[in-house]
């Protein structure tokens, strides 16, 4: 198991930054521009993507992009094992499955910051702001998001928390070497030791990033802080 963990992290850390970071930027310029033709395009395109199931989104694109980067694996075993040439490999083998994680995941970061963007446009803080000569892109990022980002804060410390579980069937889809192809391997068998080694694995991590979200809570928000 400490063998797989590494790529898997790698898969789904990947995954993370860039769904987060694309997730908040299209929620928040969406909710901002609600009702507009970006809107609309970035929330229908949202919601479809979080309906698609992660394993048959992960075979289209395999089908459709198997030609151009590997389909399966982590690596070519004909390759160096280390130096630029193993980063470069290792990076063309992590486009299809990361992409199938993004695709997916971003989509729920965009609909949730949307929301809290929409919640926080009527507030009297913002038009104080205005009324101060604030710029509406100041007014945007120092007054509405900080104070919309905190649901989206939860679900990041949800999705941290899943990193090594959410990529089970995406890592059985693309054959990558860790813990959910791991899981994959040992259900077919089946070998209960190592699943429930795993699945203590998968439980430590979900209750380490539900703790630090509550951490996390006292710097963001005030007011939830104990006198």
């Amino acid at each position: 198991m400490a063998e797989r963990i590494g790529p898997t992290l790698l898969l789904m850390g990947a995954a993370a930054v860039i769904s987060i970071a694309l997730g908040l930027w299209l929620g928040v310029h969406s909710g901002w521009r609600h009702g507009t033709a970006f809107d609309k395009l970035a929330s229908g395109a949202s919601l479809t993507l979080w309906s698609v199931p992660t394993f048959w989104l992960g075979m289209i694109l395999l089908v459709l992009f198997s030609g151009w980067f590997p389909s399966g694996g982590m690596s070519d075993p004909s390759l160096a094992a280390t130096g630029l040439e193993h980063v470069l490999d290792v990076a063309r083998h992590l486009v299809l499955p990361a992409l199938t994680m993004v695709l997916v995941v971003f989509a729920q970061y965009v609909t949730v910051m949307r929301a809290s963007i929409i919640d926080e446009l009527g507030s009297p803080y913002l038009l104080t702001a205005r009324a101060k000569g604030l710029t509406d892109a100041d007014v945007r990022r120092k007054h509405a998001v900080p104070n919309a980002l905190l649901p989206s804060v939860t679900m990041i410390f949800m999705h941290l928390g899943t990193l090594v579980t959410g990529a089970i069937t995406v890592e059985a889809v693309y054959s990558w070497p860790g813990l959910g192809y791991l899981t994959y391997e040992a259900l077919k068998i089946p070998d209960l030791p190592l699943l429930q080694g795993t699945f203590i694995i998968f439980s430590a991590s979900v209750i380490l990033m539900n703790l630090l979200a509550d951490l996390a809570y006292r710097f963001l928000d005030p007011r939830v802080r104990v006198p």
